[in-house]
């Protein structure tokens, strides 16, 4: 797919867990599958290496000669190629040896297993971005921000993203545990995640009868290589049912292909209106135009943390271009990378750019604010309840904490959010037990835990309690005429 002056490819980000980026290559690239190929050694940049490139090689025979520890040589150069992409101190710069590759190619089908969440490196941490809709993640309660600190019992400080995935990634129905710290928990907590096949669906669409007004609302879950399509027939569809007005959700969207995002804002900004501008490591800008819309109806966007990269674009066009974005502030990747071929099938993602808003805002590491502030209701936070394990009286800790939010959450007033599990939360659970006809033992496990779980997500589930979208619906009517 091709945009103005340049040539857009990229890699769909729907592994496991991966960096959150934009994908971008020039024409000067030979365009491939998955990336672009570079010829290294007639490349420009390279200039006169010989006595730097002689220092390593001299480094390599003393370390494969002398070092008491033999390693393959194979490992030392990976090594190598990683620790200059570490002094790059940039998160989504990353080296993938030819494996894992490989491996991340395997995932670009039309389903992956896996949890089902995106991931970076922030200030050395392995954070969520966002959880994919209706993954195992999401449905553990992974929440944007959530830090991993160890995968089944092992820290994962220090290791790389790739690294670090590695220990996430595995086959369908196989149970990893993730100890994460949270902001308001006082203490890490643990998950523990089913893996499941992932169907990489990127488009949602219905329709909303509100007062006798007809609203479409269309949600993008990421963006690749057939989002841009996926969204045109969806939005066709809409259209050809009279909608009135369209709510473009875009939450908990880690990103994805700069060219998706461009094709889609095309039919959403209105024509004329810049959608984003590019400005790149040689000092090169570009900017890219709304082509197509007219006009026909008002826009209101939805976004939260869990937005980033091309969601945020998404939704700073839309606002800059007289929308308005309802939810939270977004996550803050202002960046964009290209992803490169080397010799042996291994893979550098670097960072050659950053885009700007319309108006010129650089929301890296600040993140897009909304037009309307609204959070949702507190138990939208909680978590999975802990596996093999009973929560009872007189317990204390994290995981007690999270129970009372579930309880509190559908209506079951513990009496205490503290962590505590006293006689008010323990009356709490039996009643809950006895509206769902189980023996009432006050404690949580097994049946009780499960059913908790269940009817918590069936209560985020039902759009009523979605504060957000019922905000953004309250703000279509009043616009539609």
């Amino acid at each position: 797919m091709q945009i103005k002056r340049r040539t857009l490819v990229g890699i769909i980000l729907v592994t496991i867990l991966s960096t959150s980026v934009l994908t971008l290559a020039s024409l000067k690239f030979a365009v491939q599958t998955f990336g672009v190929q570079v010829p290294f050694l007639q490349s420009a940049n390279v200039g006169n290496l010989g006595a730097d490139f002689k220092k390593i090689a001299e480094a390599l025979s003393i370390i494969e000669k002398d070092a008491l520890e033999k390693v393959d040589r194979v490992k030392l150069i990976d090594g190598a190629i990683e620790g200059m992409i570490k002094q790059l101190d940039d998160p989504y710069s990353t080296y993938l040896n030819p494996k894992a590759a490989g491996d991340f190619h395997s995932s670009l089908q039309s389903s992956f297993q896996g949890i089902g969440a995106e991931v970076t490196l922030k200030n050395g941490k392995v954070t969520i971005v966002s959880p994919f809709k209706g993954s195992p993640a999401e449905k553990a309660g992974l929440r944007p921000e959530d830090q991993i600190i160890s995968v089944d019992g092992k820290s994962v400080e220090g290791l790389s993203l790739t690294d670090a995935v590695s220990k996430i990634r595995g086959p369908k129905g196989s149970k990893v545990i993730l100890e994460i710290t949270r902001a308001g928990l006082n203490t890490p907590m643990n998950i523990t995640v089913v893996r499941d096949e992932i169907p990489i669906i990127t488009v949602y669409s219905s329709v909303i009868d509100q007062g006798g007004k007809k609203i479409g609302k269309i949600e993008i879950t990421q963006f690749s290589t057939e989002t841009a399509n996926d969204f045109k027939k969806q939005l066709a569809e809409l259209e050809g049912k009279g909608i009135q007005g369209l709510i473009v959700d875009v939450r908990g969207n880690p990103g994805g292909l700069l060219n998706s995002v461009i094709n889609i804002a095309n039919d959403l900004v209105p024509k004329g209106g810049t959608i984003v501008k590019i400005e790149y490591s040689d000092g090169k800008k570009e900017s890219f135009a709304s082509e197509n819309r007219n006009g026909k109806y008002p826009i209101v966007v939805l976004a939260d943390k869990g937005s980033a990269s091309a969601a945020e674009i998404l939704a700073a066009a839309m606002k800059e271009n007289g929308s308005k974005v309802i939810g939270t502030s977004t996550f803050g990747k202002g960046t964009v990378q290209n992803t490169q071929n080397l010799s042996d099938q291994s893979q550098l993602k670097l960072t050659i750019a950053k885009w700007l808003t319309p108006d010129g805002n650089w929301i890296h590491k600040k993140g897009l604010a909304p037009s309307i502030t609204v959070e949702q209701p507190s138990y939208f936070k909680a978590v999975s309840l802990p596996a093999n394990k009973t929560l009872q009286k007189e317990m204390n800790g994290t995981e007690v904490q999270n129970l009372q939010l579930i309880l509190n959450g559908l209506g079951y007033n513990p009496g205490r959010t503290d962590g505590y599990f006293d006689t008010g939360t323990e009356t709490a659970v039996k009643n809950f037990q006895g509206k769902m006809k189980l023996e009432q033992t006050g404690k949580v496990e097994g049946k009780t835990a499960e059913l908790l779980q269940t009817e918590l997500l069936n209560k985020m589930k039902d759009p009523k309690n979605d504060a957000q979208l019922q905000k953004a619906i309250e703000v279509m009517v009043d616009l539609v005429k």
